[in-house]
C-alpha cells in the first residue's frame, strides 16, 4: 500500500498535458501596434511609415477584423489553434533540403571533462553514450522524466514524445511526422536502433529478455557493424537522399518502394528505430577555446551516414567525440538540451567509464539492412551527395567562449543575461554592418497546451536608438547607460509578452491563413516591402536562440542568404556563441560579427562599472 501511494504522488512526466491552458488568441489591435513599433528600425523615411501605418490601420478596421473573428472562431473548437499550421508552414511544406537548412545540431561536452579527443575510443565511448541515451529513453517510456517548471508552473511536455522513434516522411507537396513512440502504460514502443556507416544500414534491439543492453553488449554490436563496414565495400549510402531537396527526395522514395516492396518495409525500420547512431570516419579538431569544426562537422558531415529526416541523429566521430543533428519539425532545441544535459552529466558521474560488468550475454547479432537498388537509384543517391557537399562547402561557422565573464557578474548588475547576449549582437550588427539588423529570437510558449515558439524582435527602436549613442563620439557616458538601460527594458517586457501568449507574429501568421484558406486575396499588410524588411515572411538577418544555462552547445544555419544563425548559451563564467553564415555572400563573415560581438559584451560591462549607476 505505501509503495503505491509513493507511486501515485511521484509526478509523470506527461501528467499535466490535460490541466494546460490552451494558447491565447490576443488581441488585434494590441498585435498591430506591436508590430507597427518593431518595422521602425527598419523605415527610409518618415513617407515610408506613414504608409505603412495606413495599411495596418486600413487593415484593423477592414478585413483584419473580419480575419481576426474568424481566428477567435477556429480557436474554440482548439486547444491549440497554431500548432497544425506551424507545424505545415514552417517545417512541411518547405521544399528547401532540410537537412542542412532546417536541422539543428550541436556536440556532446564530453570532451570539455573525461573524453577529450582520442583516436581508438570511438567504439567504447559511443557504447556508453548510447547506453545512457536509452536509460533516457527508459526514464521517459516510465514517465520518469522530469516535468519541466518555471517555479510551480508546469510547462507543455508533448515535444518530448517526439524525441525517439520519430521521423519526417517526404511528400510532393508536404511532409508529414510518423511518432512511433508510446509510453510503457500506452502499450509496445519499437525498441530498435538504427546504425549507420559508410554508406550501410544496421538495426538491433536495445532490449535482450525484457531488460536494456549493457555497454559490454552495445559495444559488440558497434564494433561487429565496424569491422564488417572497413572490411568490405561502402554500402549505397540510401541516407544520402534525405539531404536532397524534399520534392526530389519524395519522388525518389517512391521509385526505391516501386522497385521493391521490400524496401518499404526496410524504411519504415529506419523510421520506426530509437535512433539513428552515426559512425563517422571524420575527426574534428576542437579546443576549450575553438569548437567550430565540430559543430561544422554535425551541420554538414557525410550525408550517408546520417538519417536527416529523423529526430534524433546521434553522431560518433573516430576521435570519440560525439553529437546530435536534429529534424527541427516534430520539436525544439530545448528537448535535446535536455536530453544532451543528462547523459553528459551520466558520464561525468561515471568519470567516462562503465562500472558495471564486463560480462556480455549471448545476444542477436545485428541485422544488415540491404535495399535493392538500380542505377537510377545510385544516381538519385550521387546526385543527392553532390548537391549536399556543394551546400555545405558554403557554410562558415565560428563558435568560440567569451571567457572574461558571464551570468554571474551580469546577474550582479541586475542585467539580464540572455537580453544582455541579445544587446551586444544588436551593436555588432550595427557596427559591422552600418545598420539595424533584424532579429529573431526564440521565446517559448510552452506554457500553454502544444505550445512551441513566439518571435521576440530583438531589434527594437530602443536598442537601434543605444547603438547610435555608443556610435556617437559626443554622445555621454550618462546618456549611452540610459539608452541601454531603456533598451533592456524593452526586450525583457517582449520577451515576458511573447512567453504569456501576447506576442504577435504568430497572431499575424494566423491571419494570413485564415485568408488563404479562405481564398481571400493576400491583404496588403502582407505584400508591404516594410513588412519583409524588419524580417516578416522568415525574412530575418539573424537568426538566434537560446541554448540555456548548461553545457550544452549547438547551432543552426541562417534563415536567409545575406543573414547569421547565432545560437548561445550562458554559463556562471562565460558566454558560448556559434555563428553560421554562407561564405557565397560577400557582406556577411561570422568570424567578424563573433569579434564585434565580443567587443560590444566587454563596452556593455565597462559601461556598467563606470560611474552614474
Amino acid at each position: 500500500m505505501e509503495n503505491q501511494l509513493a507511486k501515485s504522488t511521484e509526478e509523470r512526466t506527461f501528467q499535466y498535458q490535460d490541466s494546460l491552458p490552451s494558447l491565447p488568441v490576443p488581441s488585434l489591435e494590441e498585435s498591430l501596434k506591436k508590430y507597427l513599433e518593431s518595422v521602425k528600425p527598419f523605415v527610409a523615411n518618415e513617407e515610408e511609415y506613414k504608409k505603412t501605418e495606413e495599411i495596418v490601420q486600413k487593415f484593423q478596421n477592414g478585413i483584419g477584423e473580419k480575419l481576426h473573428q474568424k481566428l477567435l472562431e477556429r480557436a474554440k473548437g482548439k486547444r491549440n489553434w497554431l500548432e497544425e499550421w506551424w507545424l505545415n508552414v514552417a517545417y512541411l511544406d518547405v521544399r528547401t533540403p532540410s537537412q542542412l537548412n532546417v536541422n539543428f545540431g550541436g556536440p556532446a561536452s564530453h570532451f570539455e571533462h573525461y573524453w577529450p579527443p582520442k583516436e581508438g575510443t570511438q567504439l567504447e565511448r559511443g557504447s556508453i553514450s548510447l547506453w545512457h541515451n536509452l536509460n533516457y529513453w527508459q526514464l521517459l517510456r516510465k514517465e520518469k522524466v522530469p516535468v519541466n517548471k518555471v517555479g510551480n508552473t508546469p510547462l507543455d511536455m508533448n515535444q518530448f514524445r517526439m524525441l525517439f522513434s520519430t521521423c519526417k516522411i517526404p511528400g510532393i507537396k508536404r511532409d508529414s511526422v510518423r511518432n512511433y513512440f508510446r509510453t510503457e502504460s500506452e502499450g509496445c514502443s519499437p525498441s530498435h536502433v538504427a546504425v549507420l556507416c559508410r554508406g550501410r544500414v544496421f538495426i538491433f534491439d536495445a532490449v535482450h529478455e525484457g531488460c536494456l543492453i549493457t555497454p559490454p553488449e552495445i559495444l559488440r554490436q558497434l564494433t561487429y557493424i565496424y569491422k564488417k563496414c572497413h572490411r568490405q565495400p561502402h554500402g549505397p549510402g540510401i541516407a544520402a537522399l534525405t539531404s536532397e531537396e524534399r520534392t526530389q527526395w519524395a519522388k525518389a522514395r517512391e521509385y526505391l518502394i516501386s522497385l521493391d516492396p521490400e524496401n518499404l518495409t526496410l524504411l519504415e525500420k529506419i523510421q520506426s528505430s530509437l535512433l539513428v547512431y552515426s559512425i563517422e570516419d571524420g575527426s574534428p579538431h576542437v579546443t576549450p577555446e575553438d569548437y567550430s569544426q565540430v559543430i561544422a562537422m554535425i551541420l554538414t558531415g557525410d550525408p550517408t551516414v546520417r538519417w536527416g529526416d529523423k529526430s534524433y541523429n546521434l553522431i560518433s566521430f573516430s576521435n570519440g567525440l560525439f553529437g546530435c543533428n536534429c529534424d527541427h519539425a516534430p520539436y525544439d532545441a530545448m528537448v535535446m538540451v535536455n536530453i544532451s544535459n543528462y547523459v553528459d552529466e551520466k558520464v561525468l558521474e561515471n568519470e567516462g567509464r562503465w562500472k558495471g560488468s564486463e560480462k556480455a550475454r549471448a545476444i542477436p547479432l545485428p541485422e544488415e539492412l540491404v535495399f535493392t537498388v538500380d542505377e537510377k537509384v545510385l544516381n538519385d543517391i550521387s546526385q543527392a551527395k553532390a548537391q549536399f557537399v556543394k551546400q555545405s562547402s558554403d557554410l562558415q561557422v565560428v563558435a568560440h567562449p567569451f571567457t572574461p565573464f558571464g551570468k554571474k557578474l551580469t546577474k550582479k548588475k541586475a542585467l539580464h543575461p540572455d537580453t544582455f547576449i541579445q544587446l551586444g549582437l544588436q551593436l555588432a550588427y550595427y557596427r559591422l554592418h552600418g545598420r539595424p539588423g533584424c532579429c529573431y529570437e526564440t521565446a517559448m510558449t510552452r506554457y500553454f497546451y502544444h505550445g512551441r515558439t513566439e518571435t521576440v524582435r530583438s531589434c527594437t527602436v530602443e536598442a537601434v536608438r543605444w547603438c547610435q549613442s555608443m556610435q556617437d563620439p559626443s554622445a555621454s557616458l550618462l546618456e549611452r547607460q540610459e539608452k541601454m538601460l531603456q533598451a533592456f527594458a524593452k526586450h525583457d517586457k517582449m520577451m515576458k509578452d511573447c512567453s504569456t501568449g501576447k506576442g504577435f507574429d504568430r497572431h499575424l501568421l494566423g491571419l494570413s491563413l485564415i485568408a488563404k484558406e479562405a481564398g481571400l486575396p493576400v491583404p496588403e499588410l502582407f505584400t508591404d516591402p516594410l513588412f519583409f524588411r524588419s524580417g516578416g515572411g522568415g525574412n530575418f538577418v539573424l537568426s538566434t536562440s537560446l541554448l540555456g544555462y548548461l553545457r550544452v552547445r549547438g547551432a543552426v544555419v541562417p534563415m536567409v542568404h545575406n543573414g547569421y544563425g547565432f545560437f548561445y548559451n550562458i554559463r556562471d563564467d562565460r558566454f558560448v556563441v556559434a555563428c553560421s553564415a554562407w561564405k557565397s555572400c560577400p557582406e556577411t563573415d561570422a568570424e567578424k560579427l563573433v569579434q564585434q560581438v565580443f567587443r560590444a559584451f566587454s563596452d556593455m560591462m565597462q559601461l556598467m562599472t563606470s560611474a552614474h549607476l
